[in-house]
């Protein structure tokens, strides 16, 4: 299940196990792409709201689009041990069943610089998610946000990974 490229080694942690964020100075900036998706099930009636654009809040998928973009901007900010990088682009798209009420969403983040873009890319699929909740949650409070996963990298000195039984789609 593991990324081929990984050795064993955590790299956030020091010889003595403590925490720690990895110094990245001597690797060569190159570019970098990384993909990731989550995925929101709601009742199919409130979907069907969020679709003809009547949701209680406004708008949803552009206010969910740009917290995507928000959020991989952010990403630094937030967790503790993640690099502050150069993004050069952040594309997010949303995939609907209209019959099962769900909502996919993918973000895909690009850089160049001297470490990957994968937790600005989920980041951003998350923020989204919840900001979708958020602007739903007067009518359904039963929404599930879940199925967070990367599913793509291209990049850096670990190289491809791809996520098998997952589709492209276009964004």
């Amino acid at each position: 299940m593991g990324d081929s490229a990984f050795d064993g080694r955590l790299t956030h942690l020091d010889r003595s196990g403590k925490a720690r964020m990895v110094d990245v100075t001597s690797k060569p900036d190159t570019a970098r792409e990384a993909r990731a998706r989550c995925r929101v099930t709601m009742a199919p009636r409130t979907l069907a709201m969020v679709e003809r654009g009547e949701g209680p809040k406004g708008e949803v998928f552009g206010v969910a689009r740009v917290a995507a973009v928000m959020a991989a901007k952010s990403t630094s900010s937030l967790i503790p041990m993640c690099h502050p990088i150069p993004i050069t682009g952040v594309d997010v798209a949303f995939r609907i069943d209209a019959a099962a009420g769900v909502v996919d969403i993918q973000v895909t983040v690009r850089t160049f610089g001297k470490t990957g873009a994968e937790m600005e890319a989920l980041c951003g699929a998350c923020l989204a998610a919840l900001t979708i909740y958020d602007m739903c949650k007067a009518v359904d409070r039963s929404m599930v946000i879940g199925d967070v996963r990367l599913v793509r990298k291209a990049g850096g000195k670990s190289g491809e990974f791809a996520r098998e039984g997952e589709e492209p789609w276009e964004e």
